[in-house]
């Protein structure tokens, strides 16, 4: 039987390691990108904040931390809006590169 501390070590590890799969497999629209990284930053945040509590302390760094992940979404959707409002689409393959 597993106990409970190795499950709460090894579901978010499962779920940045399938972050990281989505993330390069499906990564021809910036919108499967930009989940792929978010689902990456709860893993990572999951895992930071099963680990800081088996410890006792330092719960505000996962408190920071979840609110860069915030940012970095609102970001990528900012970056996602102004793309798909400049290019029409959120295709990776059609954006030009040497375009200013």
């Amino acid at each position: 039987m597993v106990n409970f501390s190795s499950a709460m070590v090894f579901v978010p590890m499962v779920m940045i390691f399938c972050g990281v799969w989505g993330f390069i497999a499906y990564s021809k629209h910036m919108l499967n990108s930009l989940l792929s990284l978010e689902f990456m930053m709860l893993g990572v945040f999951w895992l930071m904040s099963s680990q800081l509590a088996l410890v006792g302390s330092e719960i505000y760094f996962s408190l920071f931390f979840l609110t860069l992940a915030a940012c970095e979404g609102a970001l990528g959707l900012t970056m996602l809006i102004l793309v798909v409002r400049s290019h029409g689409n959120d295709v990776f393959s059609s954006f030009n590169l040497l375009e200013c």
